[in-house]
């Protein structure tokens, strides 16, 4: 289906611009050959059913993971940002044995059991231009439930599982999002968000290969050059959270009219700011809209648009996607009242890699997933983010779960216990905070704050690292002995 997707576009646009970086153009006629090109570099490769990939945004980026789908191989984009050790659990658990990447990562990967392919080593130009010349290889015979994409994202257990997403899911919630934002493939986006998540790989890689649109990707994040990108480029569709879109505001060289060639300016990942919504429309004069979506649901359940447009919420359902709010016991709620999201529709993921019983305990046997969070759906079908269920914190537009940091500081000879709350940031939205119980006396003075830090940092992506470690006499509790968090997220 998406392999098909591309070669149906390729066939009305092909020398069209496609996608482009700093130092690589390529219209969707070469894609398609570089595409190919992947192909048959990983079906020699042989790395069994899944293809990891470690790569940044970037115009090589949509080749590889269309290379690896027409090869008939599970694409598993892998987040650079962990952790060796957080790395390691993921090749494991998926069974992974063989990563493309760039050797940038090459000390990353040395300490992975994978083998890693390097684009640096491959003669990628001969074989772009032979697969160029040769008749294009037939498409993959998947079935739309067969998985495409296997990425792992953090639940409120300490260790990251897998979220099966199948064909169906991803092509669907790619039509879905275009007819509901109402894109057209004269318009042309800005990739600043990285391919192992789920917002930018849907929505800057396989949302403009289905639509025909062409991409300019930024490997690394920067206010100034995102700027640039915009102006110079005349790019109409940008997807950010709102940590970018504050960055962006905070520059202040860019002059009003900027971004004035940008039709849709989408913020998800994270709650948006009024502040930021605010600021950015009186200096840019670009209205911020905001979606809303998780990695199980590929991602995009609502959004607002140009076209339909409400303050402070997360828009209307895309097509295909049903919501109900209900209480605890699952009754659904009346217009105006806050409870549980729960969706349906097929965008929603198969379920957790080898997780029945985690799968089971979100999905149900007629396909609600449950969401963990909470929201409202007002008479006009607008939906209202108004907090969240489930114990988890959104950091930069990721999911950290706060098991996963407290499983690591107990690890530390000198602690006994520990809990981690999420505190709002200016910059990032939210940061863990940790508050440790050390085991005697004797260890609390051989260790502090920043010794703990440090040993997070040895096993953590640094973006989970907690920002603050305080070290307690003990923890807050409930009559049964259970850590009250709500009261250590309480202001001193």
């Amino acid at each position: 289906m998406l392999v098909d997707a591309l070669l149906e576009t390729t066939a009305k646009l092909g020398p069209k611009e496609a996608v482009a970086d700093q130092t690589l153009q390529l219209s969707f006629k070469r894609l398609t050959a570089m595409a190919a090109a992947f192909r048959r570099i990983i079906l020699d490769a042989d790395p069994g059913e899944k293809m990891g990939i470690m790569l940044p945004s970037s115009a090589v980026f949509p080749a590889v993971l269309f290379g690896s789908l027409w090869a008939n191989k599970t694409a598993l984009p892998l987040n650079f940002l962990l952790s060796a050790d957080e790395l390691k659990h993921i090749v494991d658990d998926a069974g992974l044995t063989t990563v493309l990447s760039v050797r940038h990562f090459e000390k990353l990967l040395a300490e992975l059991p994978v083998r890693a392919i390097f684009l640096e080593d491959l003669p990628l130009k001969r074989k772009t231009l032979a697969a160029s010349i040769l008749p294009k290889p037939s498409s993959p015979k998947v079935s739309p439930s067969d998985t495409a994409v296997l990425l792992y994202t953090s639940g409120t257990s300490a260790k990251p599982k897998g979220v099966e997403l199948s064909y169906q899911n991803l092509y669907s919630n790619c039509r879905g999002c275009i007819e509901a934002a109402r894109m057209d493939p004269a318009h042309t986006f800005l990739n600043i968000l990285p391919p192992f998540h789920v917002f930018g790989l849907t929505g800057n890689v396989l949302i403009p290969a289905v639509l025909g649109a062409g991409v300019y990707a930024i490997p690394r994040f920067q206010p100034a050059a995102a700027i640039k990108a915009i102006q110079d480029r005349r790019l109409s569709i940008m997807l950010a959270i709102p940590s970018m879109y504050a960055a962006i505001l905070r520059n202040k060289s860019a002059p009003k009219d900027a971004l004035s060639s940008v039709y849709l300016a989408l913020s998800g990942g994270e709650p948006l700011p009024e502040a930021v919504a605010a600021g950015f429309e009186q200096r840019f004069g670009v209205k911020l809209h905001q979606g809303y979506g998780l990695t199980e649901t590929s991602p995009v359940i609502s959004v607002c648009a140009p076209n339909s447009h409400r303050d402070r919420s997360v828009g209307r359902l895309i097509p295909g996607v049903g919501c109900k709010i209900v209480d605890e016991d699952g009754a659904c709620l009346p217009a105006n009242t806050d409870g549980e999201v729960i969706v349906q529709g097929p965008c929603v993921m198969k379920g957790y890699y080898r997780k029945p019983e985690e799968t089971a305990a979100v999905l149900d046997a007629d396909g609600w997933f449950r969401t963990g969070d909470l929201g409202q759906l007002d008479d006009d079908g607008f939906l209202f983010i108004t907090g969240r269920k489930k114990e988890m914190l959104i950091v930069g537009g990721e999911n950290v779960a706060p098991a996963e940091i407290e499983s690591i500081l107990v690890e530390h000879p000198a602690v006994s216990e520990a809990a981690v709350i999420g505190r709002p940031d200016t910059s990032r939205g939210e940061v863990p905070i940790a508050f440790v119980v050390l085991t005697d006396e004797t260890e609390a003075k051989k260790v502090n704050e920043q010794d703990l830090r440090n040993f997070a940092r040895q096993h953590l992506a640094g973006y989970k690292v907690p920002k603050r470690v305080h070290i307690a006499e003990d923890l807050p509790r409930g009559p049964t002995g259970k850590i009250l968090k709500r009261k250590l997220a309480e202001p001193d």
